[in-house]
């Protein structure tokens, strides 16, 4: 049994919070610039150029990379084997954002209520997901989470009669009525199968991936490269100024399900896909 003071994990996520607001993800950049190479169209051409450089401008001035810093996504991997002491671990997380978003003067978006409002202040709380996984060891993932492209996420509590096709029409159908609303080039997370929550949880999951890399199973890496190419045909374009790049990435993470059943969630992102990791 490992023993981990919770105050090492608001450290973390703390300094992780500061650092994946102001520093895009390798995968998001070398992608935007790929896209780029391919791009013709000149206005498409022009807003992803002000795109790389704005990034480039918060890495040398370490200042957020967008205004909307995002509600915190954090996720704890945590080993079997570990043993938190000094306090609350949820508070201790919540304790780490507080810091990170005021000594990192982000800023913060969160409301205590979803009707009545009220700012709380500090962008907490924030949304919080635990697994236990084997090991003695706690991986942290904050993943700051933007509403503009959040607002256009959608769930679809498909039958198994829509088959292959209902799936690959509503993930279009998803973006394309998006359209300019999530800051296209976009990153399109998709989770398939589950149930109505784990489903949801999956396509956010899939959102902390590299876009560089690949669903292990053939068959789903097939259909990302596939939708992937079909959204970039709808025109839509960096901005919704048309052009070839609508998104950068697309990454699917499935689930098994119930036999009446096939969920499928479309979590909506923009280019300032944020995520940043660390194990302890």
């Amino acid at each position: 049994m490992r023993e981990i003071d919770v105050k090492l994990i608001t450290d973390t996520i703390e300094k992780l919070c500061i650092e994946a607001n102001c520093r895009l993800p390798g995968d998001i950049k070398e992608a935007l610039e790929n896209f780029r190479r391919e791009e013709d169209w000149p206005i498409a051409c022009g807003i992803l150029d002000n795109i790389t450089e704005n990034c480039h401008i918060a890495d040398e001035e370490n200042v957020p990379v967008c205004q909307d810093c995002g509600m915190a996504c954090v996720f704890l991997e945590i080993g079997q084997d570990v043993h938190f002491t000094g306090g609350d671990l949820t508070e201790a997380c919540n304790e780490g954002v507080r810091r990170g978003y005021g000594n990192g003067y982000l800023r913060k978006s969160v409301v205590a209520d979803p009707v009545r409002r009220g700012n709380t202040g500090d962008n907490t709380p924030a949304m919080i997901t635990m697994e236990i996984v084997p090991g003695d060891e706690v991986k942290i993932t904050v993943g700051p989470k933007g509403f503009g492209s959040e607002n256009m996420s959608r769930i679809a509590m498909l039958k198994p009669s829509a088959g292959i096709e209902g799936i690959k029409d509503f993930i279009v159908e998803t973006v394309e009525t998006a359209g300019p609303n999530p800051c296209p080039p976009m990153v399109v997370g998709v989770g398939i199968g589950g149930t109505f929550d784990k489903c949801a949880l999956a396509a956010k999951k899939a959102l902390m991936r590299p876009v560089n890399v690949r669903n292990s199973d053939p068959y789903y890496a097939e259909l990302e490269v596939e939708l992937l190419d079909r959204i970039n045909r709808l025109g839509i374009g960096p901005q919704g100024f048309g052009g070839r790049t609508t998104a950068i990435g697309l990454n699917i993470e499935t689930l098994p399900t119930h036999i009446a059943g096939m969920p499928c969630a479309v979590n909506i992102s923009c280019h300032v896909t944020r995520h940043k990791s660390e194990v302890i």
